[in-house]
């Protein structure tokens, strides 16, 4: 963790990064487009970091039938089916939030968990970007706190891509007084997380753009990139791929 991170509290952060947070990101409303336009165009239009019909074509927005109520304020409506349907707007800005705060840690001090099998690749992408330590597949106990496990990691900030699935990475954290950033869905709730970002965090799409996003926003706080600029990795490398199976030739 940096100096100036560690004379503050996580709380203090917070209040900081809200404080610091443009006006358009809280505020304005999001227009309807008559027309056509290039995406990054579109994105500032709306003000969101991406253009609002590519974010709801990854299913971002799409929870499950169950809603918690740590999740309410995050909840924008609830389909016919019974989904409940997140806000895009909230999950933008906690997007930039979290990215400030992201921005603040030596890049080899914050880990990243991801025990869902979408949630490994777009893990191992964003970590390769942002300089960060990937945890993929099963996370280990012990692996922040037994001091013998010769693959202990001393991370000072941790993301994990579903607290429930990977809720022994977030009780180590919290043993640890290591903050926890987590993806939550309408069916999660809080316990022992510091900073939430709202989102379907089951989908391979979702948790695609979820984390190019989180990059891409990352490197531009850290001043590695212009605010406008992109990374030079596509959304696309971002996926799990889909390997079709060969249809079976019947004699």
């Amino acid at each position: 963790m940096t100096e100036e991170t560690s004379e503050k509290t996580l709380e203090e952060i917070k209040e900081e990064i809200k404080e610091e947070m443009p006006e358009e990101a809280k505020e304005e409303e999001v227009p309807q487009k008559e027309e056509p336009v290039e995406e990054s165009t579109a994105a500032q239009m709306e003000g969101l970091l991406l253009s609002q019909d590519t974010l709801l074509s990854t299913g971002i927005h799409i929870g499950t039938k169950i809603k918690t109520r740590d999740m309410e304020p995050f909840i924008y409506r609830v389909r016919g089916d019974g989904l409940f349907v997140l806000d895009l707007k909230k999950t933008d800005e906690r997007i930039r939030t979290t990215a400030k705060f992201l921005a603040r840690f030596e890049p080899s001090k914050i880990a990243v968990a991801a025990a869902r099998l979408y949630a490994r690749e777009p893990v191992m992408k964003f970590c390769e970007i942002v300089g960060a330590t990937p945890i993929t597949g099963r996370f280990v106990p012990g692996m922040l706190l037994n001091p013998i496990y010769p693959n202990r990691i001393e991370p000072e900030v941790i993301v994990v891509s579903d607290p429930r699935a990977d809720f022994q990475a977030v009780k180590e954290a919290s043993s640890m007084g290591v903050p926890v950033v987590a993806l939550c869905s309408t069916d999660n709730d809080f316990s022992y997380v510091d900073v939430v970002i709202p989102t379907n965090n089951k989908g391979r799409r979702a948790l695609a753009v979820i984390y190019w996003l989180l990059a891409r926003q990352v490197v531009r706080e850290r001043g590695e990139i212009s605010p406008d600029a992109e990374l030079a990795v596509s959304l696309e490398d971002f996926e799990v791929k889909l390997v079709e199976k060969p249809n079976q030739q019947t004699e």
